[in-house]
């Protein structure tokens, strides 16, 4: 395993990345409550929309509360889920995904309610996606396999990114979820995919033109045989490229061509790999922001 020196301004421009993925102001929005406990947040110009359906979401000018006659799990879904229709078709939601998310304010499996992906950001809520390092041991040192996203992605198009990335939908489990990503977006089967190692989460706090993004992402390693070769299958990469360590750490230092979470979930590689030293001023700094 090489372990490359770095300066200390190396660490100051790792800080400089956690700290891009930290950029929400949370009293510029509004508390979103289910069952006196807040989920979300939502811009004051979001809340005035929901205000047109007064028998789902109540309004006092301090917070949005979801109607108490929406008690249960499904009933709230479907109530939310008509909303959310309604606000695409006024181009208020750019589009609808299909794609149920958790609604919690805790553990992704203590989630009170679904709400579509598309509308994740509108509310406010936590959302929760998997990000795998592929990566080799060859007689030179570590290597990372690099994704490089499809130009026509709505997000982040041409930016460098982790070897499989992906969102994390409700009705699934993280194995299942993780085994149908590393199959789409590297051409992974199956027997392959479950040699992955789970290694942590890391969470963040961003703020998009929608509003706040807080993540929690799922991370994972796995170590992969010299004569693998990743293969996109969805669309969602145009190539791969495996990359000596000291290249991606580099590329992370000195420019924005990483998607900016993928930064994080490689920051995090290099810690648990002994590839930072901790005696350096700033190592402590850096594990701990990786979990705001």
């Amino acid at each position: 395993m090489i372990k490359p020196p770095l300066p200390e301004m190396s660490y100051k421009k790792f800080l400089q990345k956690i700290k891009a993925c930290n950029t929400a102001n949370t009293s510029n929005y509004i508390p979103f409550i289910i069952n006196d406990t807040q989920t979300g947040w939502l811009k004051p110009t979001f809340a005035e929309h929901l205000a047109t359906w007064p028998g789902i979401f109540s309004l006092d000018g301090k917070s949005v509360r979801l109607a108490d006659k929406t008690q249960d799990f499904k009933t709230r879904s479907e109530a939310v889920d008509q909303v959310i229709h309604k606000l695409v078709q006024q181009n208020v939601i750019r589009s609808y995904l299909d794609e149920p998310y958790p609604v919690t304010a805790g553990e992704r499996n203590q989630a009170v309610m679904t709400l579509d992906r598309s509308a994740v950001s509108y509310f406010g809520i936590r959302s929760f996606g998997q990000h795998l390092n592929g990566y080799v041991q060859k007689s030179k040192g570590l290597h990372l396999w690099i994704a490089r996203r499809a130009k026509d992605r709505y997000i982040a198009p041409g930016k460098l990114d982790n070897m499989v990335a992906g969102g994390l939908p409700w009705h699934i489990t993280l194995k299942e979820n993780l085994i149908k990503e590393c199959a789409e977006e590297a051409g992974m089967d199956e027997a392959l995919a479950r040699q992955a190692q789970a290694t942590g989460t890391i969470s963040y706090i961003a703020e998009s033109a929608n509003g706040i993004k807080p993540d929690t992402l799922y991370c994972y390693d796995i170590e992969l045989p010299e004569d693998f070769t990743p293969v996109c299958t969805d669309g969602e990469v145009e190539s791969f490229e495996l990359m000596p360590i000291n290249e991606v750490m580099a590329i992370i230092q000195n420019s924005e061509d990483f998607k900016a979470n993928c930064n994080l979930v490689i920051i995090d590689f290099l810690i648990r790999h002994g590839l930072l030293n901790p005696d350096q001023a700033g190592y402590a700094e850096l594990v701990r922001k990786l979990h705001q």
